[in-house]
C-alpha cells in the first residue's frame, strides 16, 4: 500500500532539485585570460594617427614632428617616407639611424624618437550599453573601464554573456573571449578584467 503522503513528498523533492539547479546558474567561462597580452608591460606599438617627435642632435634641420598617415608611413626631412606602423619608438629610431647613414656621418649625433600623441588606440563597445560606439582613449583601459566609458549596461543587457572579439595581428584570425561581468566586478574572477588592445570589439548581448 502506497502512503498517501508519498506523492506530495516526491513533488517537494523535485521542486527543491529544480531550485538548486536554477540557483547554480550557468558555469563561469574556463578561458585562460592570463595568456592574453598586457600592453602596459611593453613599449607602445605605433599605429595610424600617432604623432611622433624626431630629434637629431646637432642637426636641427632634421628635427621634426610627424603624424603617421593612413598608409602607415610618415615623412622625415632628407630621409623621406618611412614605414612606421607596427614599429616601437625604439625600433623606429634604429630604422631612422640606418636611413640617415646614407646621407651623413652620425658619429657624435644622437637621435631621439618620442611619442607625442597616441591616437591609434581604438576599440568598439557595442550591444546593450548606454553609449555604444568607437572609443579612442589616449591610455590603455580594462574591460570594466571600457564599459564605464560606454555608460554602463542597459536594462536588457545579458552582462554575464559578454564577448570580446580580438584579431591576432600575425595570423589575422579572430578569437572570441567570453566574459562574465558579475564575476569580474565582484572580485571572484579579476583575471577577466583584461586590458583592451587596439582593434578589439567588446559586445554586450
Amino acid at each position: 500500500m502506497v502512503h498517501p503522503k508519498a506523492p506530495r513528498r516526491s513533488v517537494l523533492v523535485l521542486i527543491l532539485a529544480v531550485t538548486a539547479l536554477v540557483g547554480c546558474g550557468p558555469g563561469l567561462p574556463t578561458y585562460d585570460y592570463g595568456s592574453e597580452p598586457d600592453p602596459r608591460n611593453s613599449e607602445w606599438v605605433l599605429g595610424v594617427g600617432d604623432v611622433i617627435s624626431i630629434h637629431v642632435w646637432e642637426n636641427p634641420q632634421l628635427t621634426t614632428e610627424a603624424r603617421i598617415r593612413p598608409d602607415g608611413t610618415l615623412t622625415m626631412p632628407l630621409v623621406g617616407d618611412l614605414r612606421a606602423v607596427g614599429e616601437t619608438p625604439t625600433s623606429l629610431k634604429e630604422k631612422i639611424k640606418t636611413r640617415l647613414a646614407d646621407f651623413l656621418k652620425l658619429q657624435g649625433s644622437e637621435i631621439t624618437v618620442a611619442l607625442r600623441g597616441a591616437h591609434s588606440y581604438r576599440f568598439t563597445v557595442s550591444g546593450e550599453v548606454t553609449r555604444p560606439g568607437l572609443m579612442t582613449p589616449e591610455f590603455f583601459v580594462t574591460v570594466s573601464e571600457a564599459l564605464a566609458m560606454a555608460g554602463g549596461f542597459t536594462r536588457f543587457a545579458k552582462r554575464n554573456e559578454m564577448v570580446l572579439q580580438r584579431r591576432d595581428p600575425r595570423t589575422g584570425t579572430v578569437r572570441s573571449i567570453p566574459l562574465a561581468y558579475d564575476a569580474l566586478a565582484g572580485g571572484k574572477r579579476p583575471d577577466m578584467n583584461i586590458v583592451l588592445i587596439a582593434g578589439d570589439s567588446l559586445f554586450v548581448p
